[in-house]
């Protein structure tokens, strides 16, 4: 690699760290006797069933870009350097880094360079250069440029495993107020091309099994958590619909770093809200795998997430009136929603019951945190605890004692720290 390329890729590797809307490829494509194959498992620092970590070449074609959102690092008026690879230029990268087995797939992304159309075909060239002379198999993520032509966008698609376009702000207002270039009906119109593609191409498959795939693995979003005054409820809302309306795959959310901390239109925040993003996380993980509704997780009395409790255990102290659940009784459903219950042990639950009514051994056995479970929960032998314990109490409590077995945990490793370090001393 000469000093030129090697200086771009330094460069275009670290502005695309800001974009997290990456993760798993979620798509099989098999290896018909060219290079590499796309694996469902994981893409992106993922790990595998069997253990293994899997990792792509993230990376921006250019961080050149027409647009001055105030939260952007590659804004127009910042003063920071630039460059561009070339088509060719991130093939022969791909290539050579996936033959020295240092990645298993790429994550394409870019700043606007000229307008929304050159850019989308640059995207688009570099994924249809791999599959179709390269004979690359492996797992591509394009970004979906706003703007850019039906037809660029459709071309990605056939080449791409995954699309993506980033909404950003939750709220148009708050988008146009620090990205005046942009607007959510910009980034909708492509998105729901997408979905259209992906639905229409399920369909001519069912019929013509030779039909091209379109976007096998989906798409997804990200949303900018912090740089502006949302609330969760807006955020997860807004999730909540797209879900159900585009069919998304992921939305990821980023706390926003203060990267243009000089720019008076973002907030003065000392570090990024990096709480407030694990426990959306976990929001988002209730409503696609445990039957959440964001009406639920959220309220107009309770509008953003509890960041000293997992909102799982939010809704459960808020709705103390459906506990405790017999466990012996209860539907599957109701099963998933008491805290310390995952959806394995909630599946196991209902599986080994038609055997024997379980106790609270047993529910030890299949995987059910007992701690956070045994007072939400009645079986043989335990007892309702909720009759005795206000919400508030609880609360305090299980903060409390998570807490407490945080401070055992680390003291535990800091012994076993000054034993090795006493004994490598000694010799």
């Amino acid at each position: 690699m000469n000093d030129k390329l090697a200086q771009k890729l330094k460069i275009l590797a670290d502005a695309a760290k800001y974009d997290v809307s990456c993760s798993s490829s979620g798509s099989k494509r098999k290896n018909s006797g060219g290079l590499g194959n796309g694996v469902a498992a994981g893409i992106c620092h993922s790990f595998t069933e069997d253990g293994r970590c899997v990792s792509l070449l993230k990376i921006l074609m250019t961080n050149h870009c027409i647009y001055d959102c105030a939260y952007c690092v590659n804004r127009q008026s910042n003063d920071r350097p630039r460059a561009a690879f070339t088509v060719d230029e991130l093939v022969e990268l791909t290539i050579g880094f996936y033959r020295r087995n240092y990645i298993e797939g790429l994550f394409l992304s870019s700043g606007v360079r000229k307008n929304p159309d050159f850019t989308m075909e640059q995207l688009m060239l570099v994924a249809k250069k791999l599959r179709t002379e390269q004979r690359y198999n492996g797992y591509i993520h394009l970004k979906a440029i706003p703007g850019a032509s039906p037809e660029l966008i459709r071309m990605a698609g056939l080449y791409a495993d995954r699309l993506s376009v980033n909404i950003e702000i939750p709220t148009n207002n708050q988008l146009q107020r620090l990205a005046p270039e942009k607007n959510h009906q910009s980034v909708m119109l492509p998105m729901n091309q997408i979905n259209k593609g992906i639905i229409q191409n399920k369909e001519e498959r069912k019929k013509f099994r030779r039909t091209p795939l379109f976007t096998p693995a989906g798409q997804s979003t990200q949303l900018i958590v912090g740089a502006s005054p949302e609330s969760d409820q807006q955020i997860l809302h807004l999730a909540s619909g797209l879900y159900q309306a585009q069919h998304l795959k992921r939305v990821y959310y980023s706390g926003y770093l203060p990267v243009n901390d000089y720019d008076q239109r973002l907030p003065a925040l000392p570090e990024p809200p990096l709480v407030r993003e694990h426990r959306l996380y976990q929001s988002d993980w209730l409503m696609r795998f445990y039957g959440y509704q964001a009406g639920e997780i959220v309220t107009q009395s309770h509008p953003n997430l509890d960041l000293e409790i997992d909102p799982k255990l939010s809704y459960a102290l808020r709705n103390m009136h459906i506990f405790p659940i017999d466990i012996n009784k209860a539907d599957y459903e109701m099963i998933l929603r008491i805290p310390g219950v995952g959806v394995q042990s909630a599946q196991r639950i209902v599986a080994a019951r038609r055997h024997r009514r379980l106790n609270s051994h047993h529910l030890k056995k299949l995987g059910v945190v007992m701690k956070r479970a045994r007072y939400f929960i009645t079986c043989n032998e335990l007892p309702a605890y909720l009759r005795d314990i206000s919400s508030e109490t609880l609360r305090r409590h299980l903060i409390l004692e998570s807490k407490s077995k945080y401070r055992k945990s680390a003291d535990t490793q800091l012994s076993l720290f000054s034993q090795n370090f006493a004994v490598s001393v000694q010799h």
